[in-house]
């Protein structure tokens, strides 16, 4: 006998089978304008007018990626999007698709599936019109997990990669600088109990009291519109500023052969925590001497001769931003 349709409405994914899970959930994802076979057979099939396709993946494990105490289903179908999607436009490319793979444990609710494909949803509307979820895979962990591949039309524009700068480049940014960092803080500062373990009751009232701050770090709204703006303006280099703009800046000065001097005075009230600060996924470029800069971007340096990164003309050697390998200590909350 089959479920009663109040029991399955509360089933765990344990309960159903991958079929029924995925028909519930199938009917809430963003459907993609570039999509030629959707979901339903053993893989899409995309159209690429430009000839070229940028691909890009990236993973979200619950523990070093996210705390289920602090986000919610839709949140993390939002973010998994979110950071896939700025990757896309710092190459300068337009979304168009995103596969979806999700490893939950038995007891996850199908409800909560459904959550994070409208997640996925409310991102693409958002961010990056017509662009959906064109297919994936369903699995069982012990280990909330995402993997997600997303991929993007150029529409005739040559990418910009990190290697580009030049001397006598701007250095630019598009999308807020800290504030995903600041958001982290408060949430390990204030919402976790007495032993340090996230704690939702506590998070409720962080959520409260400081609202921006915590949307910042759990629902990044990356400047996805803006990659393409770039990249039509003349962008030389450009990258996601997915871990810290300090991290990132020397990135892009090590592929590119030059020295990038940021001037704290353009990096807001607090140009340490903006220096230092991780996954704002805003877009970081570099453009020519005299360019119109596009969109959101503004300056905030300069391309010079030499090497690494320098603030104020000084090298700035200090650590900061986010690596998994580095920040990971094994407890998840």
């Amino acid at each position: 006998m089959g479920m009663s349709e109040s029991t399955a409405a509360g089933a765990t994914i344990g309960e159903v089978s991958e079929r029924e899970a995925l028909r519930r959930i199938f009917p809430r994802l963003p459907g993609s304008s570039a999509t030629v076979v959707g979901p339903g057979d053993d893989a899409a099939v995309l159209a690429a007018p430009d000839g070229r396709y940028v691909v890009t993946t990236d993973m979200m494990v619950h523990g070093p990626d996210f705390r289920l105490a602090w986000s919610s289903p839709e949140d993390l179908g939002w973010k998994a999007a979110a950071t896939n999607l700025s990757d896309v436009a710092a190459m300068g490319a337009v979304p168009t698709a995103l596969v979806v793979a999700i490893a939950a444990p038995a007891d996850t609710p199908v409800a909560d599936l459904e959550a994070i494909a409208d997640g996925f949803r409310l991102a693409c509307e958002a961010l990056a019109p017509g662009c959906g979820v064109v297919g994936g895979d369903l699995s069982v962990s012990e280990t909330l997990t995402f993997a997600v591949t997303a991929f993007g039309d150029l529409e005739g524009r040559a990418p910009v990669l990190r290697s580009g700068a030049r001397p006598g480049d701007v250095v630019a940014v598009s999308g807020r600088l800290g504030a995903a960092a600041a958001g982290l803080r408060l949430l390990f500062d204030e919402a976790v109990d007495a032993s340090g373990v996230p704690d939702r009751d506590r998070f409720a009232a962080v959520v409260a009291a400081h609202p921006d701050a915590v949307r910042a770090q759990l629902r990044p709204e990356p400047p996805v519109a803006d990659g393409p703006r770039a990249a039509d303006a003349g962008a030389t280099a450009m990258l996601d500023l997915s871990d810290g703009l300090a991290l990132d800046a020397r990135r892009v000065a090590e592929a590119s052969g030059v020295a990038i001097d940021l001037d704290p005075g353009l990096l807001g009230d607090d140009p340490r925590a903006a220096l230092t600060g991780g996954e704002d996924h805003g877009l970081f470029a570099a453009f020519p001497a005299g360019a119109a800069l596009p969109g959101g971007f503004r300056r905030i340096g300069a391309v010079r001769d030499g090497s690494g990164l320098l603030v104020a003309g000084r090298p700035f050697d200090e650590r900061g931003g986010w690596d998994p390998y580095l920040e990971w200590d094994g407890a998840a909350g």
